[in-house]
């Protein structure tokens, strides 16, 4: 099968993936854009910001590959064909990867390492000594695909009592988790003390995390947004946190990237702030991936 290898983004995705290719599928033969000669010959694209033209012509295409979790900006590509399949980077590495990220994150919270990282500033010794226990903090994992899964069951092994919540009905449910669906999203956001958001990015979702949404979360609840850029209203953020009805924030995207140096959330107080990391693709694992995904099709 013939691929083609394509990005307008930052990395270079051709040197980060030829050798990978041929090291690890080499029964696929990939070539750069400007290097396909029919481009009615192309099987599938390699691809995470798409030129507006990539998709032209290839009449023949059976499937389209992200390079990262997200697909948002393949699916406003206006080349793209209606009729071929898109598919989002969904190895186990990466599942992990997530799925530690967030421990960290609940465990932050939860902990309350902001308050013991300012202590130490100030040569303050001061303990908490009761509320330790993973009992008392519930996780809410909104959106319960791959990564979601990964993530609950990180934290349950640690303790946490986790609730998820999906559009439908996760099939199979996971054991061990209090599922919502569909019309019970304020039931799942009024028990989860520790919100995780890993929900793609689309148009029911973009603007969603506003300063309503919120509302509905606990008392010094926090919010640890694993997600897409856009999907949190950031002044919204900002203003639930300064009115103390959050307690804080993991951010790790943002509507705008990179964060701008003049932004709040750079200097908030009870704001951690990551520069988009929460995974970074392996990538021998994403091409064992489109390797075994193209044998299926």
């Amino acid at each position: 099968m013939k691929g083609v290898i394509s990005t307008t983004g930052s990395i270079d995705l051709w040197s980060l993936y030829r050798d990978v290719f041929a090291a690890h599928a080499p029964g696929l033969t990939v070539l750069r854009r400007e290097d396909v000669g029919d481009r009615a010959e192309v099987d599938f694209v390699f691809t995470f910001i798409p030129p507006p033209d990539l998709f032209e012509g290839m009449t023949g295409l059976k499937a389209i590959f992200s390079a990262g979790a997200g697909t948002d900006a393949i699916m406003a590509c206006p080349s793209l064909p209606a009729h071929v399949p898109v598919f989002r980077v969904e190895d186990a590495d990466q599942a992990l990867q997530m799925a530690g990220f967030a421990a960290f994150h609940v465990h932050w919270h939860h902990r309350d390492m902001g308050r013991y990282i300012a202590q130490q500033g100030r040569g303050e010794w001061a303990r908490t000594v009761t509320g330790l226990s993973p009992l008392y903090r519930r996780v809410g994992v909104l959106g319960f695909g791959h990564m979601g899964r990964a993530i609950a069951r990180g934290l349950m092994g640690l303790g946490y009592p986790v609730a998820g919540y999906s559009r439908r009905a996760p099939e199979p449910p996971e054991p061990g988790v209090r599922h919502f669906h569909g019309d019970g999203l304020g039931a799942f956001l009024a028990e989860t003390d520790i919100l995780i958001n890993v929900l793609p990015l689309t148009e029911a979702t973009r603007g969603l995390i506003d300063a309503a949404f919120l509302a509905k979360l606990p008392q010094g609840a926090a919010l640890v947004q694993m997600g897409r850029g856009g999907q949190v209203v950031e002044d919204d953020l900002v203003a639930m946190l300064d009115s103390g009805h959050l307690s804080g924030a993991s951010m790790d995207v943002f509507e705008t990237e990179p964060l701008p140096a003049a932004h709040p959330l750079w200097s908030h107080p009870r704001v951690l702030v990551t520069p988009h990391i929460a995974s970074i693709p392996e990538p021998r694992f994403v091409v064992e991936a489109i390797r075994d995904r193209l044998s299926s099709l």
